[in-house]
């Protein structure tokens, strides 16, 4: 797939091109525009999620975030194969059904979606309550491993680390999972495939490639 060259912006001006980006797409009849943002946790997509709920608020947009770490599966199934292995991080800890019925699929109706659902920490459902997005609204979902998964998204931004700089912000005690990764790119290569593609080897520095 061929892409546009890469273009250079500042952290801001890359927030507010991105904003404006999400804020011209297309919205499903009566449901909100549902935006991935994926990316590994050394990449922090998060932040970018951050960043784009101030700028589309600003833009009058209704906006949830929500964040893939909220729909593990418990400990029981997530961990069955030990508490390292990357292969079980790969394809056991995201309850990318969940994610589906609960959130993508109903806010594309205008129905309520589920904003957490399982609590890491305690390793128990959490009981909130279910959040309507106006029509027209946008909901971004961020996480690490999200594309090739069949999730339904009207958008798809990949924040990417080369294998060096990951493995550089990557913490030592997460280091086991950089193996998760490096099967991401190869099966699924979310560079080539996302719509928009955050270059963050340095952050102060990024750069952005959208899908020719």
């Amino acid at each position: 797939m061929t892409r546009p060259p890469i273009r250079p912006l500042t952290p801001d001006a890359l927030l507010d091109e991105l904003a404006e980006t999400v804020h011209a797409t297309a919205v499903p009849d009566e449901g909100a525009l549902r935006v991935l943002i994926d990316g590994a946790a050394a990449a922090r997509p998060d932040r970018c999620a951050d960043g784009l709920v101030e700028r589309l608020r600003g833009l009058s947009r209704g906006v949830l975030r929500v964040s893939a770490w909220d729909f593990l599966r418990p400990a029981s199934l997530r961990l069955e194969r030990g508490r390292t292995d990357p292969d079980a991080f790969y394809d056991d800890w995201l309850d990318a059904g969940a994610l589906v019925r609960e959130v993508l699929v109903p806010a594309a109706a205008g129905r309520p979606v589920l904003p957490r659902l399982w609590d890491v920490e305690t390793d128990r459902a959490v009981r909130d309550a279910r959040v309507r997005l106006p029509p027209g609204g946008v909901l971004l979902v961020d996480g690490p491993l999200l594309l090739g998964r069949g999730l339904p998204a009207e958008l798809e931004v990949h924040v990417a680390l080369s294998a060096g700089a990951l493995a550089r912000r990557t913490p030592a005690e997460d280091a086991w999972t950089l193996p998760a990764y490096e099967r991401y790119v190869e099966e699924v290569d979310p560079v080539a495939s996302a719509d928009l593609v955050v270059l963050a080897d340095h952050p102060d520095r990024p750069a952005l490639q959208t899908r020719a």
